[in-house]
Protein backbone atom coordinates (compact mmCIF):
# COMPACT_ATOMS: atom_id res chain seq x y z
CA UNK A 1 0.00 0.00 0.00
CA UNK A 2 2.74 2.59 0.36
CA UNK A 3 3.82 4.83 -2.37
CA UNK A 4 7.44 5.03 -2.09
CA UNK A 5 9.30 3.54 -5.09
CA UNK A 6 10.96 -0.06 -4.47
CA UNK A 7 14.64 -0.13 -5.23
CA UNK A 8 16.58 -2.49 -7.90
CA UNK A 9 17.31 -5.66 -6.94
CA UNK A 10 20.35 -6.48 -5.04
CA UNK A 11 20.51 -2.93 -3.54
CA UNK A 12 19.89 -1.48 0.35
CA UNK A 13 17.51 0.92 0.98
CA UNK A 14 19.27 3.93 2.43
CA UNK A 15 15.99 6.08 3.35
CA UNK A 16 18.16 8.92 4.66
CA UNK A 17 21.00 9.10 1.57
CA UNK A 18 19.27 12.47 0.02
CA UNK A 19 19.08 14.54 2.92
CA UNK A 20 22.47 13.96 4.94
CA UNK A 21 24.90 14.28 2.20
CA UNK A 22 24.68 18.31 2.02
CA UNK A 23 24.57 18.27 5.52
CA UNK A 24 27.77 16.88 5.84
CA UNK A 25 28.98 18.57 2.57
CA UNK A 26 28.06 22.03 4.20
CA UNK A 27 29.67 21.35 7.87
CA UNK A 28 32.77 20.05 6.03
CA UNK A 29 32.99 23.61 4.30
CA UNK A 30 32.31 25.26 7.48
CA UNK A 31 35.47 23.66 8.69
CA UNK A 32 38.07 24.59 6.12
CA UNK A 33 36.53 28.07 5.70
CA UNK A 34 37.92 30.66 8.30
CA UNK A 35 36.34 33.48 7.45
CA UNK A 36 33.61 35.26 10.07
CA UNK A 37 31.52 36.09 7.08
CA UNK A 38 31.68 32.88 5.24
CA UNK A 39 31.29 30.93 8.11
CA UNK A 40 27.85 32.66 8.64
CA UNK A 41 27.14 32.30 5.22
CA UNK A 42 27.66 28.60 4.58
CA UNK A 43 26.20 28.28 8.04
CA UNK A 44 22.69 29.57 6.51
CA UNK A 45 23.40 27.70 3.27
CA UNK A 46 23.80 24.06 5.39
CA UNK A 47 20.40 24.83 6.98
CA UNK A 48 18.57 25.40 4.10
CA UNK A 49 20.21 22.74 2.58
CA UNK A 50 18.92 20.14 5.30
CA UNK A 51 15.74 21.79 5.35
CA UNK A 52 13.16 18.78 4.19
CA UNK A 53 11.87 19.01 0.62
CA UNK A 54 15.53 20.57 -1.02
CA UNK A 55 16.55 19.95 -4.15
CA UNK A 56 19.19 17.70 -4.90
CA UNK A 57 22.62 17.36 -3.44
CA UNK A 58 24.75 18.84 -6.26
CA UNK A 59 22.47 21.56 -7.00
CA UNK A 60 22.10 22.25 -3.20
CA UNK A 61 26.10 22.42 -2.52
CA UNK A 62 26.21 24.80 -5.89
CA UNK A 63 23.46 27.17 -4.07
CA UNK A 64 25.13 27.07 -1.28
CA UNK A 65 28.79 28.72 -2.61
CA UNK A 66 27.02 30.76 -4.19
CA UNK A 67 25.12 32.06 -1.29
CA UNK A 68 28.76 32.60 0.26
CA UNK A 69 30.20 33.82 -2.86
CA UNK A 70 27.59 36.62 -3.42
CA UNK A 71 27.96 37.57 0.87
CA UNK A 72 31.37 37.76 0.39
CA UNK A 73 31.00 40.35 -2.80
CA UNK A 74 28.61 42.51 -0.88
CA UNK A 75 30.89 42.11 2.15
CA UNK A 76 33.70 43.26 0.09
CA UNK A 77 31.89 45.88 -1.41
CA UNK A 78 30.76 47.57 2.14
CA UNK A 79 34.58 47.40 3.38
CA UNK A 80 35.77 48.53 -0.01
CA UNK A 81 33.31 51.33 0.26
CA UNK A 82 34.38 52.04 3.90
CA UNK A 83 38.38 51.78 3.16
CA UNK A 84 37.75 54.63 0.25
CA UNK A 85 36.05 56.82 2.28
CA UNK A 86 38.81 56.63 5.35
CA UNK A 87 41.76 56.64 2.68
CA UNK A 88 40.06 59.52 0.81
CA UNK A 89 39.89 61.31 4.78
CA UNK A 90 43.77 60.34 5.24
CA UNK A 91 44.93 61.81 2.19
CA UNK A 92 43.08 65.27 2.19
CA UNK A 93 43.70 65.19 5.83
CA UNK A 94 47.69 64.49 5.21
CA UNK A 95 47.35 66.97 2.15
CA UNK A 96 45.86 69.60 4.29
CA UNK A 97 48.27 69.11 7.80
CA UNK A 98 51.18 68.90 5.33
CA UNK A 99 50.56 72.34 3.82
CA UNK A 100 49.54 73.85 6.78
CA UNK A 101 52.97 72.99 8.34
CA UNK A 102 54.80 74.53 5.39
CA UNK A 103 52.69 77.07 5.52
CA UNK A 104 53.29 77.88 9.69
CA UNK A 105 57.43 76.96 8.56
CA UNK A 106 57.41 79.83 6.14
CA UNK A 107 55.20 82.12 8.36
CA UNK A 108 57.92 81.41 11.12
CA UNK A 109 60.68 82.32 9.19
CA UNK A 110 58.85 85.74 7.64
CA UNK A 111 58.66 85.85 11.59
CA UNK A 112 61.61 85.65 12.30
CA UNK A 113 63.48 88.14 9.69
CA UNK A 114 60.62 90.75 10.65
CA UNK A 115 61.40 90.57 14.84
CA UNK A 116 65.23 90.59 13.77
CA UNK A 117 64.67 93.97 11.65
CA UNK A 118 62.42 95.19 13.83
CA UNK A 119 65.00 94.88 16.84
CA UNK A 120 67.48 96.49 15.18
CA UNK A 121 65.26 99.47 14.26
CA UNK A 122 64.37 99.81 17.17
CA UNK A 123 67.71 99.83 18.44
CA UNK A 124 69.03 102.70 16.03
CA UNK A 125 66.24 104.91 16.71
CA UNK A 126 66.58 104.73 20.48
CA UNK A 127 70.32 105.66 19.70
CA UNK A 128 69.09 108.46 17.06
CA UNK A 129 66.52 109.80 19.76
CA UNK A 130 69.23 110.23 22.03
CA UNK A 131 70.95 111.85 19.86
CA UNK A 132 68.56 114.18 18.78
CA UNK A 133 67.55 115.58 22.21
CA UNK A 134 70.95 116.18 23.21
CA UNK A 135 70.94 118.01 19.61
CA UNK A 136 67.92 119.78 20.43
CA UNK A 137 68.78 120.41 24.26
CA UNK A 138 72.59 122.25 23.50
CA UNK A 139 70.57 124.53 20.85
CA UNK A 140 67.93 125.24 23.33
CA UNK A 141 70.77 125.93 26.04
CA UNK A 142 72.64 127.82 23.32
CA UNK A 143 69.58 130.24 22.54
CA UNK A 144 69.00 130.58 26.33
CA UNK A 145 72.90 131.72 26.96
CA UNK A 146 72.65 133.90 23.84
CA UNK A 147 69.39 135.50 24.87
CA UNK A 148 70.96 136.40 28.35
CA UNK A 149 73.87 137.78 26.90
CA UNK A 150 71.63 140.01 24.66
CA UNK A 151 69.22 141.03 27.57
CA UNK A 152 72.46 142.44 29.49
CA UNK A 153 74.39 144.17 26.90
CA UNK A 154 70.94 145.41 25.58
CA UNK A 155 70.41 146.49 29.72
CA UNK A 156 73.65 148.15 29.86
CA UNK A 157 73.56 149.80 26.76
CA UNK A 158 70.39 151.49 27.56
CA UNK A 159 71.84 152.42 31.06
CA UNK A 160 74.83 153.60 29.41
CA UNK A 161 73.06 155.47 26.32
CA UNK A 162 70.66 157.56 29.12
CA UNK A 163 74.19 158.29 31.08
CA UNK A 164 75.64 159.38 27.75
CA UNK A 165 72.48 161.61 26.41
CA UNK A 166 72.45 163.15 30.23
CA UNK A 167 76.09 163.52 29.85
CA UNK A 168 75.72 165.23 26.48
CA UNK A 169 72.82 167.58 27.64
CA UNK A 170 74.74 168.65 30.66
CA UNK A 171 78.08 169.77 28.80
CA UNK A 172 75.66 170.95 26.19
CA UNK A 173 74.31 173.36 28.85
CA UNK A 174 77.81 173.94 30.33
CA UNK A 175 79.14 174.71 27.61
CA UNK A 176 76.31 176.93 26.54
CA UNK A 177 76.77 179.08 30.21
CA UNK A 178 80.27 179.38 29.56
CA UNK A 179 80.29 180.73 26.32
CA UNK A 180 77.84 183.73 27.58
CA UNK A 181 80.44 184.59 30.23
CA UNK A 182 83.76 183.78 27.92
CA UNK A 183 85.69 186.69 28.13
CA UNK A 184 83.28 188.46 30.93
CA UNK A 185 84.53 189.57 34.67
CA UNK A 186 85.76 186.07 36.73
CA UNK A 187 84.18 187.13 39.68
CA UNK A 188 80.46 187.31 37.99
CA UNK A 189 81.05 184.22 36.43
CA UNK A 190 82.30 182.12 39.52
CA UNK A 191 79.37 183.52 41.20
CA UNK A 192 76.34 182.88 38.93
CA UNK A 193 74.50 179.78 39.73
CA UNK A 194 74.08 178.13 36.60
CA UNK A 195 77.63 178.53 35.55
CA UNK A 196 78.83 176.60 38.99
CA UNK A 197 76.00 173.74 37.93
CA UNK A 198 77.27 173.21 34.85
CA UNK A 199 80.50 173.07 35.78
CA UNK A 200 79.92 170.99 38.78
CA UNK A 201 78.34 168.57 36.14
CA UNK A 202 81.25 168.86 33.79
CA UNK A 203 83.34 167.80 36.30
CA UNK A 204 81.06 164.72 36.93
CA UNK A 205 81.07 163.48 33.53
CA UNK A 206 85.06 163.96 33.44
CA UNK A 207 85.22 161.71 36.44
CA UNK A 208 83.22 159.42 34.73
CA UNK A 209 84.67 159.66 31.82
CA UNK A 210 87.91 160.15 32.76
CA UNK A 211 89.73 158.19 29.99
CA UNK A 212 88.47 161.03 27.77
CA UNK A 213 90.71 163.51 29.60
CA UNK A 214 94.25 163.65 30.23
CA UNK A 215 95.21 164.42 33.85
CA UNK A 216 96.32 167.64 33.08
CA UNK A 217 92.72 168.77 31.62
CA UNK A 218 90.97 166.88 34.45
CA UNK A 219 93.03 168.77 37.47
CA UNK A 220 92.40 172.02 35.64
CA UNK A 221 88.38 171.49 35.66
CA UNK A 222 88.93 170.64 39.86
CA UNK A 223 90.99 174.00 39.99
CA UNK A 224 88.66 175.96 38.28
CA UNK A 225 85.68 175.24 40.17
CA UNK A 226 88.19 175.24 43.36
CA UNK A 227 88.64 179.05 43.08
CA UNK A 228 87.25 181.99 45.05
CA UNK A 229 85.36 184.85 43.41
CA UNK A 230 87.61 187.36 44.81
CA UNK A 231 90.58 185.70 43.63
CA UNK A 232 90.25 187.19 40.03
CA UNK A 233 89.10 190.74 41.01
CA UNK A 234 92.60 191.69 42.99
CA UNK A 235 94.84 192.21 40.15
CA UNK A 236 94.90 192.65 36.74
CA UNK A 237 97.34 189.61 35.82
CA UNK A 238 94.49 187.24 37.63
CA UNK A 239 91.92 188.51 34.92
CA UNK A 240 94.07 187.86 32.63
CA UNK A 241 94.96 184.44 34.07
CA UNK A 242 91.22 183.25 34.13
CA UNK A 243 90.72 184.32 30.62
CA UNK A 244 93.09 181.95 29.49
CA UNK A 245 92.06 179.24 31.55
CA UNK A 246 88.38 179.67 30.88
CA UNK A 247 89.11 179.22 27.35
CA UNK A 248 91.15 176.23 27.86
CA UNK A 249 88.33 174.49 30.14
CA UNK A 250 85.45 175.59 27.33
CA UNK A 251 87.78 174.03 24.63
CA UNK A 252 87.96 171.15 26.85
CA UNK A 253 83.96 170.83 27.30
CA UNK A 254 83.40 171.56 23.68
CA UNK A 255 86.27 168.54 23.09
CA UNK A 256 83.85 166.51 25.68
CA UNK A 257 80.85 167.19 23.98
CA UNK A 258 81.91 165.89 20.65
CA UNK A 259 83.23 162.90 21.80
CA UNK A 260 80.69 161.85 24.29
CA UNK A 261 78.49 162.34 20.79
CA UNK A 262 80.60 160.26 18.69
CA UNK A 263 80.64 157.71 21.67
CA UNK A 264 77.05 157.95 21.72
CA UNK A 265 76.71 156.82 17.83
CA UNK A 266 78.73 154.49 17.88
CA UNK A 267 77.82 153.14 20.84
CA UNK A 268 74.18 152.56 18.84
CA UNK A 269 75.21 151.49 15.80
CA UNK A 270 77.01 148.74 17.78
CA UNK A 271 73.42 147.87 19.46
CA UNK A 272 71.71 147.55 16.35
CA UNK A 273 74.34 145.77 15.02
CA UNK A 274 74.36 143.70 18.08
CA UNK A 275 70.81 143.27 18.01
CA UNK A 276 70.52 142.31 14.37
CA UNK A 277 73.03 139.72 14.75
CA UNK A 278 71.30 138.33 17.49
CA UNK A 279 67.92 138.33 15.33
CA UNK A 280 69.90 136.13 13.38
CA UNK A 281 71.21 134.21 15.64
CA UNK A 282 67.98 133.53 17.13
CA UNK A 283 65.82 132.52 13.66
CA UNK A 284 69.20 130.37 13.20
CA UNK A 285 68.61 128.41 16.51
CA UNK A 286 65.15 127.89 16.29
CA UNK A 287 64.86 126.63 13.03
CA UNK A 288 67.83 124.27 14.28
CA UNK A 289 65.07 123.47 17.01
CA UNK A 290 62.18 123.00 15.32
CA UNK A 291 64.63 120.67 12.90
CA UNK A 292 65.42 118.82 15.64
CA UNK A 293 61.96 118.73 17.08
CA UNK A 294 60.10 117.55 14.12
CA UNK A 295 62.74 115.01 13.76
CA UNK A 296 62.68 113.76 17.28
CA UNK A 297 58.98 113.48 16.87
CA UNK A 298 59.26 111.42 13.69
CA UNK A 299 61.83 109.01 15.42
CA UNK A 300 59.57 108.81 18.46
CA UNK A 301 56.69 108.04 16.27
CA UNK A 302 59.07 105.16 14.03
CA UNK A 303 60.48 103.95 17.35
CA UNK A 304 56.58 103.08 18.53
CA UNK A 305 55.87 101.64 15.33
CA UNK A 306 58.33 99.52 15.42
CA UNK A 307 58.18 98.31 18.88
CA UNK A 308 54.08 97.24 18.19
CA UNK A 309 55.37 95.56 15.15
CA UNK A 310 58.05 93.47 17.03
CA UNK A 311 55.16 92.70 19.78
CA UNK A 312 53.02 91.72 17.18
CA UNK A 313 55.28 89.78 15.52
CA UNK A 314 56.29 87.70 18.53
CA UNK A 315 52.74 87.24 19.90
CA UNK A 316 52.19 86.16 16.18
CA UNK A 317 55.20 83.35 16.31
CA UNK A 318 53.96 81.94 19.88
CA UNK A 319 50.53 81.45 18.47
CA UNK A 320 52.31 79.96 15.64
CA UNK A 321 54.48 77.60 17.09
CA UNK A 322 52.03 76.34 19.09
CA UNK A 323 49.65 76.03 15.84
CA UNK A 324 52.43 74.46 14.66
CA UNK A 325 53.30 71.93 16.96
CA UNK A 326 49.23 70.80 17.46
CA UNK A 327 49.55 70.24 13.24
CA UNK A 328 52.34 68.31 13.65
CA UNK A 329 51.56 66.24 16.56
CA UNK A 330 47.99 65.54 14.63
CA UNK A 331 49.81 64.64 11.43
CA UNK A 332 51.72 61.95 13.17
CA UNK A 333 48.66 60.45 14.78
CA UNK A 334 47.21 60.88 11.78
CA UNK A 335 49.94 58.93 9.70
CA UNK A 336 49.98 56.10 12.70
CA UNK A 337 46.05 55.74 12.23
CA UNK A 338 45.86 55.68 8.41
CA UNK A 339 48.94 53.43 8.55
CA UNK A 340 47.37 51.07 10.74
CA UNK A 341 43.87 51.24 8.67
CA UNK A 342 46.19 50.09 5.17
CA UNK A 343 47.89 47.19 7.39
CA UNK A 344 44.09 45.74 8.85
CA UNK A 345 42.85 46.45 5.31
CA UNK A 346 45.47 44.39 3.53
CA UNK A 347 44.99 42.07 6.40
CA UNK A 348 41.35 41.63 5.39
CA UNK A 349 41.99 41.58 1.20
CA UNK A 350 44.64 38.63 1.87
CA UNK A 351 41.84 36.69 4.18
CA UNK A 352 39.00 37.61 1.83
CA UNK A 353 41.44 36.09 -1.39
CA UNK A 354 42.41 33.30 0.71
CA UNK A 355 38.60 32.49 1.37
Amino acid sequence: SSSRPTPPPGQRAHPRHHTMAPTKLAAALLAVLPSCGAGLVLHRASERAAAPGSAYPVSRVVGLLQDMKSGLEKEAEADQEIYEKLACWCTGGEKQKTKSIADAQAHLSNLGATIEKMSALSQTLTVEIEGLEKEVAKNQKSLEVATAIREKQKAEFIAEEKEMVQSIQALGSAIIVLSKHHGGDAAALLTDKAVMNAMVMAKAQAQRHAVLLTSKQRRMIGAFLQQQPDHYSQKATHKEAYKAQSGEIFGILNQMKSTFEANLKQSQEEEVEAQKAYDELKVAKEAEIKTGQDALEDKKQQLANADESLAEAKNDQADTEASLSADEKYLMELQSKCALTDKEWEERQKLRNDE
